[in-house]
C-alpha cells in the first residue's frame, strides 16, 4: 500500500542547470491532464489535486524525480504504487522508468494564504472568495506534480470542481461546465472542462477561479475577456473601453510584425487580489487589481496600465510560443517584452510619448542600478532557480529593453523584425537560448552580431559618451557654420567600449531644431561634424544606453534652458542628465530640484509631469541636507501649484501638493478637489498626520466613504505618517511581522511615509529592526521584496546604520534575492548620504 509522505518542509530544493539538463535529455513530455479539487477553498484552506503525466525516457531503465511540493497523498507509476516515504525537498523518486510512462500523483495544498503559487483571498468589503495561481518560476509543483522546468513543455488538459458560484478560467476556452454535488462536502459544485492547450512550459498555466465579474466583447477577430472581483466592478466597467483598445490594438500590431497571429481566439485578463505585477500566462492573464486605479486614473497611471497589457501580451510569443531553455535568459524574456510593448504602445496616438515616460521612468532606474554594488551583467550563469530569482530587477527589464532598442537602431527595424519572424517560425512551441535570436537577426541583417552580444550582455555597467568641440564659448554660436568635435566613449571597466547607435540633436538658443547627426561609434574615439547651435544633445531619440556628457556650452545652456527643447524626448533627456550628475555626485540633491522645477515652468506633457514631481519630491526629501529638505519642499509644492489649474496636470500637480502641502493657500486647493476624490483625501490626511495633526474621527468618515474594499490600507498609510509611537508600532506590526497587508497603490506609498524626514529620533529605532528582520524574510517574492525595499529607511538612516547594513550583507543566512537587493539600497544610500552633506 502507498505511503503518505510527511509535509514538505519550508523551503524545497531548488532545481538545478545541472539536473534541468539531465532530466531534458531524458524525458519528452507530451501531456498533462489536471484534475483540481477547488471546493474546500469556499470555507477552508486545502485544495487538492490529481496530476497524470504521459511521458517518454530515452534510457529505459534510468532514474529521476518528478517535482511535488503539495502534499503527495498517493502516487503510481505505469500502474505500480511508488513509496512516498523517499519524498523529500518536494520531489519524489521516480524509479526504473519505462519507455512510455505514466505517472499519476494525487496532492494536498493547504499553503494557500501566503502567495507561492496559490493565493486564496477574502473580499474585506463582502467576504467573496477569490483563487488566483502564478507560477513563475517554478511554482507549479506546489499545486500539483510536475517536471517544473521551461524546457520540458507539454499539452496542459484541466478539469477543475469549484463551488457553483464560481467562474474558472484557464489558459483555454472551457470545453464544458456541468453541474455536480461535492462528495466532500455536499456543497453545489460546477466541473470545468477545459480544451487542450498547445505545448507549454509548466510556468505559464494558470487556473483562477472565484465569483468574478465578468465582461467579454469581440474585437478584431479575438473573444476578449476581462474579469474582476465583483467589488471592483464599477472601476472595470470604468475602464473597459481603454482596456479593449490596448489589447484589440496589441493582438494586430504583434501579430503582423512578428509575422504569425496570436493563434486562439480567445484571449482573457484577470484582474485579482493581493497580487503584485502580473504574469503572462498563455491566453489567460493575470494582474495585480492595482490596476483598476481606485481613484480616477492619472495620465501616468493609464500609459503604465497599457504598457503592462502589451508587455503581458508580448509574452505570448516571446516566452509562451517560443521559451528560454533555462533561466540565465530570463532577461531577453522579460526585456524583449518590456522593449515591445513600448514599441507596440507609441503607434497609438495616445501613448506616442511613451518613450519619453520611459527614459525618466524605467530607463533611469536601470541606469542607476547599473552604478551599484549590484550591477551585473546582463546575462550571466544561472546556477539553479533560486539564483534566478536575484534576476528579476532594473537590469533584467530596463537595460535588457534599451539594449534592445538599441539593437533595433543598429541593424534597422526591416532586419530586425525579418529576423525574429524567421526566429518565430524555427523554434514555435520549442526552447532556444540567445544565440538562436542573434543569429537569426544577425543572418537577416547581414552582420556577425557576436561582438555586439559580448560587449553589451556579458560586460556590467554604463559606458559614458561624451562630446567635446571647438565651440568658441557657452551658448554661443560661433558663426562659422559649424563644430569640429570628437566623441569618446568610456567603458567602465577595462573592456573595450560597446558599439553605440545613437543620433545627435542641434538646438538654436530658441529651443529650435537645426538638424539631427546620426553616429555610429565602433571606435573610443571618433571625430564629428555639428551645425553651429546653442546646444548638441547626445543620444537624442534615446536610441542607446549611455550616461552622456555634451560640451561645456551644450551643458550650460541645457542646465538654463532644457525647458526650450522642442520635444518631450529630449526633455526627458535633460532631467534624466541632471539625476545621473545627481547620483553620480556632482550636483547636490537642492540643485536636482531646481533644474526640474525649472522644466516644469513650461512643461505641459502630461505623461512626464508626474514622474519630473516625483525625482522632485525624491531630491528633496532624501537627497538633500536634512536642514533644507523642508524649503526644498516648499519649493516643490509651489510649482505643483502652478500646474494644478491645467486639467491635463491637475492629477498629479493635486497629489504633489498633497504630499508637501504647508500652507493654508495650498491645503484649501487640495481640500476642495479631496472632497470629490477619496484617494487625494487620503493623501492629504496623511500629510496632516505628518504634521501632528491626524484626526482619527476624520479617518473613520473617510473610511466609511471610500469605495475600495481595501480602504483600510490606505488608512493605516496615512496614520503611518503621523509622529506618534503608537502608530509606527501598528504599522510595523502589520508590515513586517504579520505581513497581512494586501498590495495596493497604497501600499507602494507606506514605507515613504512610515520613514518621514522629520522624524528621525522616533523612528532610529525601526532602523535597527529592519536590518535584524532581513535574516528571517521568508514567503513569496513579492512579499519579500515589498518589505525589503518599501521598508527600507533611506530618509532617515545615517553612516551607522549603513555600516550595519553593509555587515549584512555578507549573512549567508539572507536569501539571495535580499542580499542583492539590500546592496543596491546600501548603495543608493552612501550615495544619498554624499549629496546630503554638499
Amino acid at each position: 500500500m502507498t505511503q503518505t509522505a510527511p509535509r514538505p518542509t519550508d523551503q524545497p530544493a531548488s532545481l538545478t542547470l545541472d539536473e534541468a539538463v539531465a532530466r531534458a535529455a531524458l524525458l519528452d513530455v507530451e501531456r498533462y491532464d489536471v484534475a483540481l479539487d477547488l471546493t474546500g477553498l469556499l470555507d477552508g484552506d486545502t485544495l487538492t489535486t490529481t496530476s497524470m503525466i504521459t511521458f517518454t525516457c530515452s534510457e529505459p531503465g534510468a532514474a529521476t524525480f518528478v517535482d511535488c511540493v503539495a502534499e503527495p497523498v498517493v502516487a503510481t507509476l505505469n500502474g505500480a504504487p511508488l513509496d512516498l516515504s523517499t519524498a523529500a525537498d518536494g520531489r519524489i523518486p521516480l524509479p526504473a522508468l519505462a519507455d512510455r510512462n505514466t505517472l499519476v500523483v494525487t496532492s494536498r495544498q493547504s499553503d494557500t494564504g501566503s502567495g507561492r503559487g496559490v493565493l486564496r483571498t477574502v473580499d474585506p468589503s463582502d467576504g467573496l472568495v477569490y483563487v488566483w495561481t502564478t507560477f513563475e518560476p517554478d511554482d507549479a509543483r506546489r499545486l500539483w506534480a510536475c517536471f517544473d522546468q521551461p524546457d520540458l513543455k507539454a499539452v496542459h488538459a484541466f478539469t477543475v470542481d469549484a463551488p457553483a458560484s464560481w467562474l474558472v478560467i484557464s489558459n483555454t476556452a472551457p470545453a464544458s461546465v456541468t453541474r455536480k454535488t461535492s462528495t466532500d462536502t455536499g456543497q453545489e459544485a460546477r466541473t470545468w472542462v477545459f480544451e487542450e492547450t498547445p505545448r507549454l512550459s509548466p510556468y505559464v498555466v494558470v487556473v483562477n477561479a472565484g465569483p468574478f465579474h465578468e465582461i467579454r466583447a469581440e474585437r478584431g477577430g479575438y473573444d476578449l475577456g476581462l474579469y474582476c472581483r465583483r467589488s471592483l466592478r464599477p472601476l472595470l466597467e470604468r475602464d473597459t473601453d481603454e482596456l479593449l483598445a490596448v489589447t484589440e490594438h496589441g493582438l494586430a500590431w504583434f501579430g503582423v510584425r512578428f509575422g504569425m497571429p496570436f493563434p486562439q481566439r480567445r484571449y482573457d485578463q484577470i484582474f485579482v487580489p493581493n497580487m503584485g505585477g502580473a504574469m503572462e500566462n498563455w491566453g489567460a492573464v493575470t494582474h495585480s487589481d492595482i490596476m483598476l486605479p481606485r481613484s480616477e486614473p492619472t495620465p501616468t497611471d493609464r500609459l503604465q496600465i497599457a504598457e503592462v497589457v502589451l508587455h503581458e501580451m508580448a509574452h505570448m510569443w516571446f516566452g509562451d510560443l517560443v521559451t528560454m531553455r533555462w533561466w540565465d535568459d530570463l532577461w531577453l524574456n522579460e526585456a524583449f517584452a518590456t522593449w515591445a510593448a513600448a514599441w507596440a504602445q507609441a503607434a497609438m496616438p495616445a501613448y506616442a510619448d511613451v518613450w519619453a515616460a520611459l527614459a525618466v521612468g524605467r530607463k533611469r532606474m536601470a541606469y542607476q542600478t547599473d552604478q551599484t554594488a549590484a550591477t551585473h551583467p546582463i546575462r550571466g550563469t544561472v546556477p539553479s532557480v533560486a539564483d534566478a530569482l536575484a534576476n528579476f530587477d532594473a537590469i533584467t527589464y530596463s537595460k535588457g529593453m534599451s539594449v534592445l532598442r538599441q539593437l533595433h537602431a543598429y541593424v534597422g527595424e526591416d532586419a530586425f523584425l525579418a529576423g525574429l519572424q524567421q526566429y518565430f517560425r524555427d523554434h514555435a512551441w520549442g526552447n532556444t537560448v540567445l544565440e538562436d535570436l542573434m543569429t537569426a537577426v544577425g543572418k537577416a541583417a547581414g552582420r556577425d552580431l557576436s561582438g555586439w552580444t559580448d560587449a553589451w550582455l556579458d560586460h556590467a555597467g554604463t559606458d559614458v559618451v561624451a562630446l567635446e568641440t571647438d565651440r568658441p564659448g557657452a551658448g554661443q554660436t560661433g558663426g562659422t557654420g559649424g563644430a569640429t568635435g570628437t566623441v569618446t566613449v568610456t567603458s567602465p571597466d577595462e573592456h573595450a567600449p560597446r558599439p553605440h547607435r545613437l543620433d545627435v540633436a542641434s538646438f538654436a538658443d530658441d529651443g529650435t531644431l537645426v538638424a539631427v547627426t546620426e553616429l555610429t561609434l565602433d571606435e573610443p574615439v571618433s571625430s564629428v561634424e555639428l551645425p553651429d547651435a546653442a546646444c548638441h544633445l547626445l543620444n537624442a531619440g534615446d536610441l542607446t544606453f549611455a550616461a552622456t556628457r555634451s560640451d561645456a556650452a551644450s551643458e550650460t545652456w541645457l542646465r538654463e534652458h532644457a525647458g526650450r527643447l522642442p520635444d518631450v524626448l529630449s526633455r526627458a533627456l535633460a532631467v534624466n542628465g541632471a539625476w545621473d550628475r545627481l547620483f553620480r555626485g556632482e550636483l547636490g540633491g537642492a540643485e536636482l530640484v531646481d533644474r526640474v522645477c525649472a522644466v516644469l515652468q513650461t512643461e505641459r506633457n502630461p505623461y512626464v509631469v508626474g514622474p519630473f514631481l516625483d525625482l522632485a519630491s525624491i531630491a528633496a526629501e532624501r537627497w538633500t541636507a536634512p536642514a533644507a529638505v523642508e524649503a526644498q519642499r516648499a519649493r516643490v509644492a509651489e510649482t505643483a501649484l502652478g500646474l494644478a489649474d491645467d486639467p491635463a496636470l491637475r492629477l498629479p500637480a493635486l497629489q504633489t501638493l498633497a504630499r508637501h502641502a504647508g500652507c493654508d493657500d495650498q491645503f484649501d486647493v487640495v481640500e476642495a478637489a479631496a472632497a470629490d476624490d477619496v484617494d487625494l483625501a487620503w493623501r492629504l490626511m496623511a500629510r496632516r498626520a505628518e504634521l501632528g495633526e491626524y484626526d482619527g474621527d476624520a479617518a473613520e468618515a473617510l473610511l466609511a466613504r471610500d469605495p475600495d474594499p481595501d480602504a483600510w490600507v490606505s488608512a493605516l498609510v496615512a496614520r503611518a505618517a503621523a509622529p506618534d509611537p503608537e502608530a509606527k508600532e501598528a504599522v510595523w506590526q502589520a508590515v513586517m511581522v504579520e505581513d497581512r497587508v494586501p498590495r495596493t497603490e497604497a501600499l507602494y506609498a507606506l514605507g515613504t511615509l512610515f520613514w518621514r524626514p522629520g522624524q528621525r529620533d522616533l523612528l532610529r529605532p525601526y532602523a535597527g529592526r529592519y536590518l535584524a528582520a532581513l535574516p528571517e524574510l521568508r514567503g513569496s517574492l513579492l512579499s519579500m521584496g515589498v518589505q525589503l525595499t518599501r521598508m527600507y529607511p533611506a530618509a532617515v538612516a545615517d553612516e551607522a546604520f549603513l555600516a550595519e547594513a553593509r555587515r549584512l550583507e555578507a549573512d549567508p543566512s539572507l536569501p539571495d534575492f535580499v542580499r542583492k537587493g539590500l546592496r543596491e539600497l546600501d548603495d543608493v544610500l552612501a550615495r544619498q548620504l554624499a549629496a546630503r552633506a554638499l
